[in-house]
């Protein structure tokens, strides 16, 4: 039966009472310790010992029905439900939760970590006296000693935050998306963070399809000093002005002009400059840096940093490796940067060390709850330590964190930049050069840049004297173009939520699968572009609801949630205040707005056919041109008389080239295989087809061991109706399976 949640209430009646004592365990008894996955509860119940057994939720043990609102649309009330995978598990914890002296609630520590406490101690149903609420930023010994020794009351404000989050999104998901189906296609979703970040994709593609590029020249100079050393300075200036080229011709007139000119030093300027290091990680900079530097996709680098932060085996017990990995926070502990200090001289020398630890200030919007950067719970477990016993991903990522780390505590580096300015009759040159004076963190660390922010390198200059002739070997002229904005990454997007204060560190992983998985967006390459399905949507609440894919508005809302878990609001006025003009616009629009307005566009074509109107329409697998006189009849029916079936691809979208894959053949019919892509997305079949109906089966593998064997991965399985769920990639040796992944990442 539903459990209808009471407002402010909800959850265990009344403040838990916890004494300030230390643990006194029941004679005889063990106390229960509940955490969100196995993989989590293994390592704890290591290091706590006998006297405690720890079991798993398996994530989120209850939550909103699938199947209805499951909203009081008056009160806004949830209703939450088990989930019938969850049942067994909700069984177990009850049953242990009774035996039990004391119940531990050690759930993360972040807003969706409380709130997954809240459910389990209202459905374990024990007094409240028996509970405690720890949490911990590392699961080390010592960090868990220090949290059971100071435990707390459950933090009703952080679980109305989250339980505020939960119903707004599931009022927009529930109440948007059937308007979708209805005015788009069947199948659709929209979000209150999800539309915004497609709308960023569109936008910005919508740029780059507008952009009209210009042609300009630039020309260089290969010169060298009396003592034979070459460098190359662009020419810059004629006559004082800035020199503008904007053709062949005029750079050809530019070239003539240099090659009879007396080349001479004019000036040069050398300056000293420092650069410091980038601090620890959060979530959004590991997530670009890991994109950046080691190709990791959003949710792939969410999932290892949780295997990191969860516990790895080194070789006699698990050990979690980094600090909790879902933080907007710079904060870093004092006991770890004196670690780092030490750590530091040992490796490199005592001048790579900072006299004082570097302290950085957290600038993101709404920075959540005091917690920590990402970091390593022990900086002496070097990444040559650890490649023994950490998988490739996990070694990668976890050197990544190491570096910057260490890096973000290590003097900074300093360099020698040089401005030489080279006078040619009427033209000005510029050359710029650097030299390391002193690597310092670099020696260990250098932060990634996007595609767009790439530098030319500056090198060192030969030494010059001002007034010394100089001489020219060759003049380059090249042709450029202005380039458009660049497409999206998810490290670039994950930057521009973050810095727009759109979502949270739990939210970019699932933001963006939500995008790749409902094919608004594809993937090329890193780029993120927009399929014809996101631009219709798009557009549509542009036009009708402006303020869901409003960034200022978003943004506005995520505010009011951080109000609400400071304990500044409650939780219910401010959903009240955002579904009650929301949900009257819904209604005006589902009775206003046609779906042809939406899907269909007036073309000046007429059809071949029948000499009727062609229009754009919206089909399954993007736009095309259709005739006015295609009337929809079902599958394998012909036209109805004076109906016309005319349809074809818009210019530039006819269908790809197929693309084959050498070395691989049909195990039915022999023939070659290709790369294909399908109402479900892109598949290998045979390229036979359609006499060979042969597709390749591809195994998603999502980096979670099997919590019933130990042994094989969870891969992503679809099965009847298209429904996705996780199996044992030992199937059918092990039949382990589960509709969400057995571990609380932020996919």
């Amino acid at each position: 039966m539903p459990v209808q949640v009471k407002y402010r209430v909800g959850g265990p009646e009344g403040p838990f009472l916890l004494p300030a004592k230390g643990l006194a365990l029941a004679e005889g008894k063990q106390d229960l310790v509940v955490v969100e996955s196995p993989t989590k509860a293994r390592t704890l119940e290591r290091m706590l010992g006998n006297e405690y057994k720890v079991e798993a939720s398996f994530g989120h043990i209850r939550d909103l029905p699938k199947s209805k609102m499951g909203v009081d649309l008056k009160t806004f009330l949830p209703e939450y439900v088990v989930p019938d995978d969850s049942e067994k598990q909700v069984r177990l914890l009850r049953r242990e939760a009774k035996a039990a002296a004391h119940v531990w609630l050690a759930t993360d520590l972040d807003r969706e970590g409380e709130a997954i406490a809240w459910h389990i101690a209202d459905v374990i149903k024990v007094p409240a006296s028996k509970l405690r609420r720890v949490t911990f930023h590392e699961i080390t010994p010592a960090a868990i000693k220090d949290s059971f020794k100071h435990p707390r009351d459950i933090n009703q404000d952080l679980v109305n935050a989250q339980q505020a989050r939960r119903v707004v999104d599931r009022l927009v998901g529930y109440t948007m998306s059937p308007l979708l189906w209805k005015k788009i296609r069947y199948g659709l979703s929209a979000g209150r963070v999800q539309s915004v970040a497609l709308r960023l994709v569109v936008d910005r593609e919508r740029e780059i399809q507008a952009f009209a590029p210009q042609e300009y020249w630039s020309i260089e100079a290969l010169l060298a000093n009396m003592a034979g050393e070459s460098f190359t300075a662009e020419v810059i200036q004629l006559k004082g002005k800035k020199l503008e080229i904007p053709n062949g011709e005029a750079a050809e007139k530019h070239r003539a002009a240099l090659e009879k000119a007396a080349y001479v030093v004019k000036s040069l300027e050398t300056r000293e400059s420092g650069r410091n290091a980038a601090p620890s990680f959060t979530t959004s900079t590991l997530q670009q840096e890991a994109s950046r530097k080691l190709g990791f996709a959003v949710r792939r680098t969410m999932v290892v940093a949780q295997q990191l932060y969860e516990g790895v085996s080194l070789g006699d017990a698990p050990v979690g490796l980094i600090t909790y990995m879902r933080t907007d926070s710079l904060h870093v502990a004092e006991s770890a940067l004196r670690q780092a200090k030490d750590v530091v001289t040992r490796e490199f020398g005592a001048e790579y060390a900072l006299e004082h630890p570097r302290h950085y200030k957290t600038r993101s919007k709404g920075a959540q709850e005091a917690h920590e950067a990402i970091r390593p719970t022990d900086l002496s477990r070097t990444p040559g330590y650890l490649k023994r016993y950490l998988k490739p991903d996990q070694l990668k990522l976890y050197t990544l964190i190491w570096q910057r780390m260490l890096a973000s505590q290590m003097a900074p580096a300093r360099f020698e930049n040089t401005r030489l300015d080279v006078e040619a009759g009427q033209y000005v040159l510029r050359a710029n050069g650097r030299r390391v004076i002193f690597d310092g963190f670099l020696r260990v660390y250098s932060e990634g840049r996007d595609d767009d922010q790439e530098e030319k390198e500056a090198l060192p200059l030969p030494v010059v004297t001002a007034g010394e002739a100089l001489k020219l070997f060759e003049l380059k002229p090249s042709q450029h173009f202005t380039q458009p904005p660049p497409r999206f990454t998810e490290a670039s997007l994950v930057k521009a939520l973050e810095e727009f204060g759109i979502g949270r560190p739990s939210t970019y992983a699932p933001t963006i699968s939500t995008l790749v998985g409902r094919r608004y967006v594809r993937k090329e390459g890193r780029a993120l572009i927009p399929e014809d399905v996101g631009f219709v949507v798009t557009d549509f609440l542009k036009e009708h609801f402006s303020d869901i894919v409003d960034t200022g508005f978003t943004a506005r809302m995520e505010e009011d949630l951080d109000k609400i878990a400071e304990g500044e609001v409650e939780w219910v006025p401010v959903v009240r205040d955002f579904f009650g003009p929301f949900s009257k616009r819904v209604e005006e629009k589902t009775k206003s707005v046609k779906k042809s307005d939406v899907t269909e566009t007036a073309t000046d074509k007429t059809c071949p056919k029948c000499g009727r109107p062609v229009v754009i329409k919206l089909g399954r697998f993007g736009r095309f041109y259709s005739c006015t006189g295609f009337k929809k009849t079902k599958k394998g029916e012909p036209q109805p008389p004076g109906a016309c079936d005319y349809a074809e691809p818009l210019e530039g979208q006819a269908e790809p080239q197929i693309e084959i894959i050498e070395g691989e053949m049909c195990p039915d019919c022999g023939k070659p295989l290709a790369k294909r892509r399908g109402r479900f997305g892109p598949f290998i079949g045979c390229t036979g087809y359609p006499d060979c109906k042969y597709v390749k089966k591809q195994v998603e593998k999502m980096g979670v061991v099997c919590p019933d064997c130990g042994k094989g991965e969870l891969v992503r399985r679809r099965g009847r109706g298209r429904s996705v769920f996780f199996g044992c990639e030992r199937y059918p040796e092990c039949t382990f399976t589960a509709r969400e992944l057995p571990t609380k990442d932020a996919a």
